[in-house]
C-alpha cells in the first residue's frame, strides 16, 4: 500500500475540481432539456449527474483522508 506521501494529492484535488465543473455542465444541459421533446435525454443526464456527484463525494472523502494522514 503506498504511503500518503506517494499519492498525488494535488492531482486528485484537481480531478475533484474538474468533476465538480463537469457535473455543473451536465446539470445545465439536463435542465435545459427537461420538459421538452428531449426530456428522455434530460432524465439520462440527471442520472449521469447523480453518478458524478457520488464520484465527487468519494474523491472529496479520499482527499480529506489524505490531508489528515499526510
Amino acid at each position: 500500500m503506498p504511503t500518503p506521501a506517494a499519492v498525488p494529492a494535488p492531482e486528485l484535488s484537481s480531478v475533484a475540481t474538474a468533476l465538480d465543473d463537469l457535473t455543473r455542465r451536465v446539470t445545465a444541459i439536463a435542465e435545459g432539456l427537461a420538459n421538452t421533446q428531449a426530456d428522455w435525454v434530460a432524465q439520462d443526464l440527471f442520472a449521469v449527474e447523480r453518478a458524478l456527484r457520488g464520484a465527487h463525494r468519494r474523491l472529496a472523502t479520499l482527499n480529506e483522508r489524505l490531508r489528515r494522514e499526510g
